[in-house]
């Protein structure tokens, strides 16, 4: 990771979790846990409706959080529409330290590295049954209740964990923009590295 990166996991691994979050994310520890004794793959897709935010900053992190931790899992991320990777949310991943590239336009694709030399995360608005996730074997790791409750059944998911986030969307042209967005990604960082921390253990 680079220092800038470092910093802000730092920042992330203090960030105090409350208890009933914690509850929230035992579902998911547990999970993953269980696939590590059954030495099998562990695939989790994030979903979110637009898959657009909160979804997308859900498989950067939990793929960050997967690789510095060395816990071999495979993060991925979906919608029920295909919009775009918000671009908010691409500038306060850049802000925290993640290196990113863009090609298209419409929705485009941002190729984004947590180290120069690490396998690129791909970051792009997708269903959740694209053909780059997984169809079979996964969790699905709900982040936002439209989707949660929109959507009862994903098919191939042997698992539905939801994990809800407050949407930035609700600061967009405001003010407070920037500051609530980076707040979101360092909650999302936080928690998926709070997750990952814990396959290990006992």
């Amino acid at each position: 990771m680079n220092e800038k990166l470092n910093l802000q996991i730092e920042a992330a691994l203090s960030l105090e979790i409350s208890e009933e979050r914690k509850a929230i994310l035992q579902v998911l520890i547990d999970y993953m846990k269980q696939k590590r004794k059954n030495e099998a793959p562990i695939r989790l897709n994030f979903i979110c409706t637009h898959n657009s935010r909160r979804s997308q900053f859900s498989q950067i992190w939990a793929q960050t959080a997967a690789d510095y931790f060395q816990i071999p899992a495979q993060c991925y991320s979906g919608g029920v529409e295909v919009t775009a990777c918000n671009e908010r949310a691409v500038d306060s991943l850049e802000r925290f330290g993640f290196l990113i590239s863009k090609r298209g336009h419409s929705n485009p694709i941002y190729i984004t590295f947590h180290t120069q030399d690490a396998r690129p995360i791909l970051v792009f608005s997708k269903l959740f049954d694209d053909p780059v996730n997984p169809h079979s074997s996964f969790a699905a790791v709900m982040t936002c209740d439209h989707a949660d409750e929109n959507c009862p059944f994903i098919p191939g998911a042997e698992a539905r964990i939801p994990v809800r986030y407050e949407d930035p969307k609700a600061f967009d042209d405001t003010p407070l923009e920037a500051e609530k967005y980076d707040e979101r990604s360092l909650q999302i960082a936080s928690e998926m590295f709070y997750v990952f921390s814990r396959i290990g253990l006992n």
